[in-house]
């Protein structure tokens, strides 16, 4: 599962670089790096979230989907920035609920 995940990475990093050798737009070889940077980001942080295990398989569909966003832009040049952030969503509410209940390790 780890060799798969570095292998998505990769080719997601591949295919922005050949995407920048085609066009030189170097705005979009910027905004995609960053947005790769922001979904790796939030997927790591995810890991905060395995306590609720429903919350953390709706981390990782949004993860899924943020992914497919980046290929989106890459591909079709359409930014869905609610898209690639969706999993800030989980992330907030797990916040929220830490919050109301608190921690069950106390």
């Amino acid at each position: 599962m780890k060799a798969l995940i570095v292998l998505t990475i990769i080719g997601t990093l591949l295919s922005i670089f050949f995407s920048y050798s085609r066009n030189k737009n170097l705005k979009k070889l910027s905004i995609s790096l960053l947005s790769l940077v922001a979904i790796v980001s939030l997927s790591i942080a995810g890991n905060l979230i395995r306590q609720i295990m429903p919350l953390f398989l709706a981390h990782i569909v949004l993860i899924v989907f943020a992914w497919g966003g980046l290929v989106w832009y890459i591909v079709r040049d359409r930014y869905y920035w609610w898209i690639i952030f969706s999993p800030a969503v989980s992330l907030g509410l797990f916040l929220i609920l830490e919050l109301l209940v608190g921690s069950g390790h106390e």
